[in-house]
C-alpha cells in the first residue's frame, strides 16, 4: 500500500525519446530519459511509476528493456523497488542532484494566515458517497446526456428550497443557473449585462482584488469603487456614481466584515428600483454567523433586482467547482445560453450529488458541525491577538472565516508582512483590495488553521511587529501611545 500523498504516474509521462539506429543500449536510452525527467522536476519524489509491462507495451520495448533500465536508476538511487512490485521515484536524490528546472521559490511558509481557505481535511466523504452511491443507482439515464444550459434540474430544486428556508431568499427552482464557482458566474453574468447594455458596474472598496476586477473591464463594463463604511456600502455614494449595477456582500462585507444595516438594505433596494438598476449578491460565507442567526439575503426583498451568487466553496470544498445564480426570470435564458457556449454544462454526477446531499439534511449537519469548530478558531485567534497584539483592533468578528485588524498608526501594513514573511509567515495586508487609499489593516484567514497554529502565528507576528517598531527609531510608541 501507498501513502495517502503518493502520485501515480501515467505511462505518458515517461514517453522518453528512444531512437532504434543509435549505439548506445535502448534500456541505456530509457534509463536517461527517465533520469532527466526526475532532475527537471517532471517527475516527483515518491511518484509510483507503470509497471514494467505497461510502460514496455506503451514504447514498444520489450518488457526486459524497461526492466533493465529502471533497476539501473535503482542501483543510481533515482529510483526505489517497493514490496509489492512497484517501483518510485525517491523520496531524496542521490547526491548532486540537480534541483528542478523551475522558478526558484518562495520561502516557505511555516503558518500561513491567507484568506479563503476551508477546513477540507473535514468534508464529508462518508455522507458525500452515500450520496453518489444513491444517485448512481437512482439516476434516470438521461441525466447523463447533455442538459440545457441552467443544469440539473433536481438541484435547482434543493437549493431553492434550502436558499428559501436558510437564507431566506425568494428563489425559484426554474430561475436557478448552475456554475463552476463564483467566477464562472460572474463572468457569465458580467457578458449579459453588457449585451444588455449595463456599462457600469459599482463594487464595495475595498472589495475582492481577484475574479470581478480583471472579469468586468474584458466584458466591456467600467469598474466604479463606492466606499464601505460600518453599516457596509455608502448606497448615497452608490447613487452618485451613475452606475447601472452593483455588486455587494452584504451579509459579511469582504474583506472589512461589516453588514449592511436594514436601513442601507433598503435604500439599496430604492436604488435599483429607482435607477432601473441590478444588485449582484455575492452570498460568499453567510452560513457562517456566530452571534446570532444568520442574516437574511438581500433577494428576499426583491428578487426581480437581484441576481444572488453563492458557492460551495467556503461551505464544503472549493475543489467541488460547485456554484449558483438565482436570477431575475429576464436573465436567466441568456444565462443559460451563455453558459452552454463556454463549457456545455457542469458535471452532472457532481450536481446531482449535491442535491442529494443537500435533501437528505446532510447540507445542514455539515454545518452544525463546523460552526463551532470555526467559532473556536476565531476565539482562539482574538484571544491571541488580545494577549500578544492589545492594539491591533479587530473587526468583522461576528460570522465568516476571517477577521481583519486596523493596525496603529505607527505600523506600516506593508513593512509588517514582509518582516512577516521573513519568519516564514503569511498574513496579508488591505491594500491589494483597496481602489482608493485608507487605514493600514491585516486580514486574517482562520479557517484551514489549527488552534496551535494560530497562536504559533501571533507569537511570529509580535515578533514582527517588535522589529519593525524597533527599525522605526524610539519614537515610534511615543507617536502610537498618543493615538
Amino acid at each position: 500500500m501507498t501513502g495517502s500523498g503518493t502520485s501515480f504516474v501515467g505511462a505518458a509521462e515517461l514517453l522518453v525519446e528512444i531512437e532504434r539506429q543509435l549505439p548506445t543500449p535502448l534500456h541505456r536510452q530509457l534509463a536517461g530519459g527517465i533520469r532527466e525527467r526526475i532532475r527537471q522536476g517532471y517527475l516527483r519524489a515518491d511518484a509510483v511509476l507503470p509497471a514494467s509491462r505497461v510502460l514496455a507495451a506503451d514504447l514498444g520495448l520489450s518488457r526486459g528493456v524497461v526492466v533493465e533500465a529502471y533497476a539501473q536508476l535503482v542501483a543510481e538511487g533515482y529510483l526505489v523497488s517497493r514490496a509489492g512490485g512497484y517501483t518510485q521515484v525517491a523520496g531524496t536524490g542521490p547526491a548532486g542532484l540537480a534541483e528542478p528546472a523551475t522558478a526558484p521559490a518562495e520561502r516557505p511558509l511555516r503558518i500561513d494566515f491567507r484568506y479563503g481557505r476551508p477546513d477540507v481535511s473535514q468534508f464529508p466523504r462518508a455522507a458525500w458517497l452515500r450520496s453518489l452511491r444513491r444517485v448512481l443507482n437512482e439516476i434516470p439515464s438521461e441525466r447523463l446526456a447533455y442538459l440545457d444550459g441552467r443544469g440539473a434540474p433536481e438541484l435547482h430544486q434543493a437549493l431553492a428550497d434550502y436558499l428559501n428556508r436558510v437564507r431566506g431568499t425568494s428563489a425559484r427552482a426554474e430561475n436557478i443557473v448552475v456554475s463552476n464557482g463564483f467566477g464562472q458566474g460572474i463572468r457569465l453574468l458580467a457578458g449579459v449585462l453588457a449585451a444588455r447594455g449595463f456599462r457600469r458596474l459599482a463594487v464595495e472598496d475595498p472589495s475582492s482584488d481577484d475574479d470581478i476586477r480583471v472579469i468586468a473591464p474584458a466584458a466591456g463594463l467600467h469598474l466604479i469603487g463606492v466606499p464601505v463604511g460600518p453599516a457596509g456600502i455608502d448606497v448615497a455614494a452608490l447613487d452618485r456614481s451613475g452606475a447601472d449595477a452593483v455588486l455587494v456582500t452584504a451579509a459579511h462585507q469582504f474583506p472589512t466584515g461589516a453588514v449592511l444595516s436594514p436601513e442601507s438594505r433598503n435604500a439599496l433596494v430604492a436604488w435599483a428600483v429607482r435607477r432601473d438598476g441590478l444588485i449582484i449578491e455575492d452570498d460568499y460565507d453567510a452560513e457562517y454567523r456566530y452571534d446570532r442567526d444568520p442574516i437574511g439575503a438581500i433577494q428576499g426583498l426583491a428578487p426581480e433586482r437581484v441576481v444572488y451568487a453563492g458557492t460551495a466553496s467556503k461551505t464544503l470544498a472549493p475543489g467541488l467547482r460547485l456554484g449558483w445564480l438565482v436570477a431575475p426570470a429576464r436573465l436567466v435564458a441568456d444565462l443559460a445560453a451563455a453558459k452552454l457556449i463556454d463549457d456545455r454544462g457542469s458535471p452532472v454526477l457532481e450536481q446531482l450529488t449535491f442535491a442529494d446531499f443537500i435533501a437528505g439534511g446532510e447540507f445542514d449537519r455539515h454545518l452544525r458541525r463546523m460552526r463551532p469548530r470555526y467559532r473556536q478558531r476565531r476565539d482562539v485567534l482574538l484571544d491571541a491577538l488580545a494577549q500578544r497584539l492589545p492594539d491591533f483592533e479587530a473587526t468583522g468578528i461576528s460570522a465568516g472565516l476571517h477577521v481583519v485588524t486596523w493596525l496603529p498608526a505607527d505600523l506600516d501594513e506593508t513593512a509588517l508582512t514582509e518582516a512577516a514573511g521573513t519568519r516564514g509567515l503569511g498574513v496579508y495586508g488591505l491594500r491589494p483590495y483597496r481602489m482608493s487609499p485608507g487605514r493600514d489593516a491585516l486580514l486574517f484567514g482562520y479557517g484551514n488553521l489549527s488552534e496551535t497554529a494560530i497562536r504559533d502565528g501571533i507569537a511570529l507576528l509580535a515578533e514582527a511587529v517588535a522589529a519593525v517598531r524597533g527599525c522605526a527609531g524610539p519614537s515610534a510608541p511615543a507617536r502610537a501611545s498618543a493615538r
